[in-house]
């Protein structure tokens, strides 16, 4: 009985880390932005446009917000409006390098154990904004320095979306009103 436990505990063990270290892969074919300064992207970042998911459904004028932790992770503040409620929605999290600090590949975690990739796949020289994957395909965000983008980022971000395999049928163009 002793060996049959032993064996159920390793196999949820190896389950438990699978899925864990699924969630900061990195998805086939987009590679982090190399040089990557973390010092030049800290600060706040609005949201522009985004594929939808149920943590962010419904809000608008969603930005994020990156300051240095004690630790040496990145402390990350998500907040956006809920105009059904009429209140705001804030989320604090916090973030790590997956390889190496000159990379744009962090893990990001805004509950408990529980990471997911987060893959500045392109990012313009002055770092006004930042094209970002989670750990699949299922997840890309537009960020920038301001509250608009001209159309030729867009445009960009939507083509290179495109070419890297994302559905941008369902892309939400996030209002910053």
């Amino acid at each position: 009985m002793a060996m049959k436990s032993k064996i159920l505990r390793y196999a949820l063990l190896l389950a438990v880390s699978w899925l864990m270290g699924g969630c900061t892969g990195l998805p086939e074919g987009i590679k982090p932005v190399p040089q990557f300064e973390l010092q030049r992207y800290l600060g706040k970042w609005y949201e522009a446009a985004r594929l939808d998911h149920s943590f962010e459904r419904g809000l608008s004028r969603v930005s994020a917000e990156y300051s240095l932790r004690n630790d040496g992770g990145v402390k990350v503040v998500n907040r956006g409006w809920n105009g059904e409620k009429q209140q705001w929605k804030e989320a604090v999290g916090k973030a790590y390098f997956v390889r190496s600090p000159d990379e744009g590949y962090l893990k990001v975690s805004f509950f408990g154990p529980f990471y997911g990739a987060y893959v500045i796949f392109a990012l313009d020289a002055e770092y006004h904004y930042s094209f970002i994957s989670g750990p699949d395909r299922d997840y890309l965000w537009l960020l920038s320095r301001t509250p608009t983008v001209p159309a030729a980022v867009m445009q960009k971000f939507k083509q290179q979306a495109v070419a890297l395999g994302f559905d941008i049928s369902k892309l939400i163009v996030v209002s910053q009103q």
